[in-house]
């Protein structure tokens, strides 16, 4: 069995039920509501470089980064963004 990247987002983890899972709850964000391409790239550059990323969630708050990066209203617990 291989070992999973600790460091690693969903999408690298996990990539045969990434489309599945985080793709699907990423299309039901609102457009409105939802953070500029540029800075959501941006936001998850910041995360994989934080000692609190581990299988893509945030072991301060919990979250899926993917998910809480693509909100145009969210902040990252330690203000990295």
């Amino acid at each position: 069995m291989s070992q999973l990247c600790k460091r690693c987002l969903l999408r690298e983890a996990f990539p045969a039920d990434y489309e599945k899972y985080v793709e699907t709850l990423l299309r039901r964000i609102p457009e409105a509501q939802k953070a500029a391409e540029d800075v959501y790239r941006s936001r998850l550059t910041q995360c994989k470089a934080c000692d609190q990323l581990m299988n893509g969630t945030c072991m301060s708050c919990g979250c899926l980064v993917e998910l809480r990066a693509a909100y145009a209203k969210e902040k990252c617990p330690f203000r990295k963004w």
